[in-house]
């Protein structure tokens, strides 16, 4: 694209061809003559930001939200994650004590989390189990188990808390990028209201859902199988049935239509990881944990997990100089209904 420079010049020297005149570069004439050429920059500007709006292959922001929307897509949305937070007391409890609804508890980091329900911590027992959710979206909710441990008000009689398991599935908004990946394959393959990418288009617009595998005939003639998985992974029994009652009102007529949980292929991942000198290396680990428990989402339908990916993953922690995997031992293969799960998680230094 020419710059406003360029096209001065050229505008300039126009008008000497024209005239036979040759203009002062200092004179009124030129400052005009810049001031339109300037204009005109503007309007190449504007034309070039149409033409690549006009396009989905490089369209940005709400524009590429629109085409989404051609193709009834939708740019989804961040989601906090989401976990459970276990309350203790010193000893048995001489009586029933309540943890309210939206009870706050937070990482030494500061990352807060609140219950998503009442719990009650009955007499006689030293601990409860209450779901909970980040306060805020995103994937800085994806903190290793043990990483709660205050809280901002603590409920009557009770002295602790913490995370006996991670919080996971905490995600941003879906980048341009990843948006426009979706908006292009539903060009290449195209639902037709009986084809396979129209079950799976219409699953993934289905609140929580994070990947769709469809099998057509998989259970003779007049079936579709949809494996379906949400953001932490395995899909909740709501999830399945949210699928289910949406696709049962758009299939086809005479179609035996089920929506399934994957099949969870457990995968222990034992890793030792080399500190970077002058980094924290309780710090550094807990972060490649984080960073590994997040990595085992539902995205990973079907897909086969690979030793470079994971080590992709690990490396990519601030503060790791080098890494050795023990489990996997090696690529592991997964088949078409499966989601490969994370197991027992162990991070190690180097000595």
């Amino acid at each position: 694209m020419k710059t406003t420079e360029e096209i001065y010049r050229e505008m300039m020297d126009c008008f000497a061809r024209e005239t036979g005149m040759e203009p002062d570069g200092t004179g009124e004439l030129a400052v005009r003559m810049y001031a339109l050429a300037a204009q005109v920059y503007g309007l190449y500007q504007e034309a070039e930001w149409t033409r690549r709006q006009c396009f989905p292959q490089t369209a940005t922001g709400e524009d590429l939200d629109k085409h989404a929307f051609l193709r009834g897509l939708v740019r989804q949305e961040a989601r906090p994650a989401e976990g459970t937070l276990r309350f203790l007391v010193s000893g048995p409890a001489s009586q029933d004590l309540t943890i309210p609804q939206g009870t706050v508890a937070m990482t030494a980091g500061l990352v807060s989390f609140k219950t998503t329900r009442e719990g009650v911590l009955k007499a006689g027992t030293n601990a409860v189990e209450v779901p909970a959710r980040a306060v805020q979206p995103g994937a800085a909710g994806n903190v290793p188990a043990g990483t709660v441990r205050t809280m901002a008000v603590a409920p009557v009689g009770v002295d602790g808390c913490t995370n006996p398991t991670a919080f996971t599935g905490g995600c941003g908004e879906e980048g341009d990028e990843a948006l426009r990946t979706r908006i292009l394959a539903s060009y290449r393959r195209l639902p037709n209201g009986t084809n396979a990418a129209y079950y799976e288009q219409e699953a993934l617009a289905v609140d929580g859902v994070t990947a769709v595998t469809v099998l057509p005939r998989n259970r003779g003639l007049g079936t579709v199988d949809l494996y379906v998985t949400g953001p932490s992974g395995l899909p909740s029994s709501d999830l399945l049935a949210a699928v289910q009652e949406d696709l049962q009102t758009k299939r086809e007529i005479g179609v035996d239509l089920q929506v399934l949980a994957p099949a969870g292929v457990k995968t222990d991942v034992l890793v030792t990881v080399k500190v970077r000198e002058g980094m924290d290396g309780g710090a550094v680990r807990s972060a490649v944990a984080a960073a590994l428990e997040t990595f085992f989402d539902g995205t990973l339908l079907g897909k086969d997990l690979l030793l470079a990916r994971l080590g992709q993953v690990v490396y990519q922690v601030d503060g790791v100089e080098n890494y050795k995997f023990y489990a996997p031992a090696n690529d592991l293969a997964v088949a078409v209904g499966q989601l490969p799960v994370l197991g027992t998680l162990a991070v190690e230094e180097m000595p």
